[in-house]
This record gives structure tokens, C-alpha cells and sequence, in this order.
């Protein structure tokens, strides 16, 4: 019995990112964001996956450092 894979694509680099099990290969970030009332886009869902050396690089360019928190039991 074959497994199906599925995968994400880094919506920055089209790096594909394969998933087997429902399980992804690799980290990423996922966003997925409901526009309200007050924004130009009022009534839009939107969503992207982006992988993680492109993250890193986002991230990096933002004026206010993204706040990290060292986490010592994984679960």
C-alpha cells in the first residue's frame, strides 16, 4: 500500500517542501489571515506557506526583531 505524499510550496521560492503521512519533511511557516473592515482587503481570506531559509530573511528585515523564546522541554 502506497502512502500518498502531498508537499508545500514556499510561496517566495517555490522550494517544494514534501510531506509523507501528513507529516512535513521540514519546517515552515504556515500564515493564513482574514482581512476585516478596516484594510483595502475586507472580505479576503489569504494564505501562504513559506520555507524556512526564506523566513530567516523576512524576518532579518524587519525593524523591531522578531522576540525568541528558548524552549527547554520538547514535547
Amino acid at each position: 500500500m502506497r502512502t500518498e505524499e502531498k508537499k508545500v510550496i514556499c510561496n517566495c521560492c517555490q522550494k517544494v517542501i514534501w510531506e509523507g503521512d501528513g507529516i512535513p519533511r521540514e519546517e515552515f511557516l504556515h500564515v493564513e489571515k482574514e482581512w476585516g473592515y478596516f484594510s483595502g482587503k475586507d472580505g479576503e481570506i489569504q494564505e501562504f506557506d513559506i520555507c524556512e531559509a526564506c523566513y530567516d530573511k523576512w524576518v532579518k528585515s524587519f525593524q523591531i526583531p522578531v522576540k525568541t523564546i528558548e524552549v527547554t522541554e520538547l514535547v
